[in-house]
């Protein structure tokens, strides 16, 4: 086991990144004063190493006061390490050369990829980035909400791929970039970005990407499958459990999308997004009610609550940190604060 201590400033990091060795950040008061870091290899898990941790708080106590430190040290406090995202639009970085030759605009939400054609306007670029930081950053305060979630993005390179046409998206080598690892792309246009006097489809095809981190991190409660919590809430929206569409819904479905194409896993992803935009507000126009009632009924926060408890529940449980206001792609954090580390899954099954 290696142990170094070493000075760090508030602006060295925003949080913790766990990615194969820990590394804790200790706070007095509001002042991060220093980095303890240790690898003890693969084998060590969540339970592990809070343990460990607090093996090191009494030692850790003493070196503050050793250097004429002092007050409360609370070795739990983390979130995940990075930066504040700036929303600045650059080249595709050499580190992934397998986009470089399609893609020429690059940003990274807490290590979340955007990437963009270059017919693709630059304002749209960022506004797409806007909307990611908040649907993961939603109280804007520069630390992701959910570090269990945000690293299950970064860590299977999900990201965002936007495209100023459908024939540019043709292009891209799907079957080349999936078998370098790179499985969890949501797709996007230009024209259906912010486009004016119409709905942002920036709401939804985000919010589709944010769903699979979640899925990722959550995968007993938030999975896309039969069984799951997110599976038992969809089944009981479509008045049943189908593994296709079915000919017709029964008359007590209040989610009846008919899209063929769409399995039960993609049914899954729609319908938490129908479901989170509703108690979000985002459907309640009586205009915009109607053109969606084909597919989806509960236009409102009211009648989401009245109609689909067990959802509500899911999306309103404050474990879970879901968007509890809707992007509009204004992102303006403030200075990051650490925050404590979410319970591990199973300790939030009921």
């Amino acid at each position: 086991m290696q142990v170094g201590l070493h000075p760090v400033t508030p602006d060295s990091f925003q949080g913790v990144r766990h990615a194969g060795s820990l590394s804790r950040a200790i706070q007095t008061g509001k002042v991060v004063t220093l980095f303890l870091g240790y690898d003890l290899g693969n084998s060590i898990g969540p339970r592990k190493e809070d343990l460990m941790i607090s093996l090191f708080s009494s030692l850790l106590q003493g070196v503050f006061l050793s250097v004429g430190l002092s007050g409360p040290v609370d070795p739990l406090d983390d979130a995940v390490v990075t930066p504040i995202p700036d929303l600045k639009i650059e080249a595709v970085p050499d580190s992934l050369p397998q986009f470089q030759q399609q893609f020429s605009q690059y940003t990274a939400v807490f290590g979340v990829h955007v990437l963009a054609t270059r017919g693709v306007p630059t304002e749209k670029v960022r506004h797409v980035a806007a909307v990611l930081a908040e649907y993961l950053d939603n109280d804007e305060d520069g630390v992701a909400d959910d570090p269990r979630v945000v690293e299950a993005m970064a860590g299977r390179q999900m990201g965002m791929v936007l495209f100023a046409s459908e024939r540019e998206m043709e292009r891209l080598d799907r079957s080349g970039i999936d078998q370098l690892g790179y499985h969890h792309l949501q797709g996007q246009f230009a024209e259906e970005t912010k486009p004016p006097g119409e709905f942002d489809a920036t709401i939804e095809e985000v919010l589709h990407l944010v769903t699979t981190g979640y899925g990722e991190a959550y995968p007993r409660i938030f999975g896309p499958r039969p069984g799951t919590e997110l599976g038992e809430c969809l089944d009981r929206a479509r008045g049943g459990r189908f593994g296709s569409v079915p000919r017709r819904y029964p008359e007590k479905a209040w989610f009846h999308y008919d899209d063929r194409s769409c399995d039960y896993p993609c049914m899954a992803v729609e319908y938490l997004y129908w479901a989170l935009t509703s108690l979000l507000e985002a459907q309640a126009d009586p205009e915009r009610a109607r053109q969606i009632s084909h597919e989806w009924e509960l236009s409102s926060g009211e009648l989401v609550r009245e109609r689909d408890p067990w959802i509500t529940a899911l999306l309103e449980d404050p474990k879970y940190h879901w968007a509890t206001r809707l992007p509009d792609g204004r992102y303006g954090p403030a200075q990051g604060k650490t925050k404590k580390p979410q319970q591990d899954e199973g300790e939030s099954l009921r």
